[in-house]
């Protein structure tokens, strides 16, 4: 007996919401078990010490000028932008918060002689306030003095600083919204509003957000290659203005 129309319906759309399912588990695990990763990776080495040398050959009389970048995967995938007669090393880890950051600049950048330290950091110090509301203004402010520290851990080994305000982010996709909220985005924009403050004669602040946000403050689609981390397009953008910030002759020593 051939089945009704409604009856194949149905059946597709029973079909359709179980493979809906499915898919929706597939991510979900995957997600959970980068998560799961990257916390026991974390707990066998908390700073990431075991990420770059600690002993950098050829630190000494280098020919060119050294450029340093440090932070977070931001700064981890950054390519160095296409400009002669500068040396780019960089010192960026994944998913690493800025106090991670702070403790490990001097093994991994003391050693490195930089003339110049680019820093980008802070991102996920501040995507954890949604998941701790109660200690959103500690988090914040331990942000701010870690990007600080940083800065003047760079001056004190007489190089100069390009420290970037934190990226916008993206559209967050659906299996990220539990976990997230509008606070984030203030959080963001609390932070960097400090970042600016840190302007001085060896400082440069570089405000990304002219260049990669849209009008709603969202990391444009064509720049990302998720929610929070940019593709080659958007590191181009970036480093179209970077070339012009390093080349400025007080970035010399």
């Amino acid at each position: 007996m051939k089945l009704s129309k409604l009856s194949i319906l149905w059946n597709a759309l029973i079909l359709l919401v179980l493979g809906s399912l499915a898919f929706l588990n597939v991510v979900l695990f995957n997600q959970a078990k980068k998560y799961y990763l990257e916390v026991n990776q974390t707990r066998l080495d908390p700073l990431g010490l075991n990420y770059y040398p600690v002993d950098f050959e050829g630190t000494a009389d280098q020919p060119e000028p050294r450029v340093v970048f440090l932070g977070d995967s931001r700064a981890e995938n950054w390519p160095p932008p296409d400009i002669n007669g500068y040396e780019f090393v960089n010192r960026g880890i994944s998913s690493q918060t800025s106090t991670q950051v702070v403790q490990r600049f001097s093994p991994h950048v003391r050693s490195l002689n930089p003339d110049i330290v680019i820093i980008q950091v802070g991102v996920n110090d501040l995507k954890t306030v949604t998941l701790f509301p109660k200690s959103r203004e500690s988090i914040v402010h331990n942000t701010k003095a870690n990007i600080e520290r940083i800065v003047n851990e760079s001056h004190s080994l007489g190089a100069a600083v390009i420290v970037t305000t934190i990226f916008p982010v993206g559209e967050v996709p659906l299996q990220r919204r539990p976990f997230w909220s509008d606070d984030i985005s203030q959080a963001i924009d609390d932070v960097n509003a400090y970042i600016k403050t840190l302007a001085d004669e060896q400082t440069v602040v570089f405000d990304t957000f002219p260049l990669l946000a849209d009008g709603r403050g969202v990391l444009r689609a064509e720049y990302r290659s998720d929610e929070l981390h940019l593709n080659a397009q958007g590191y181009a953008v970036l480093n179209a203005e970077l070339s012009k910030l390093i080349n400025l002759r007080s970035f010399q020593k």
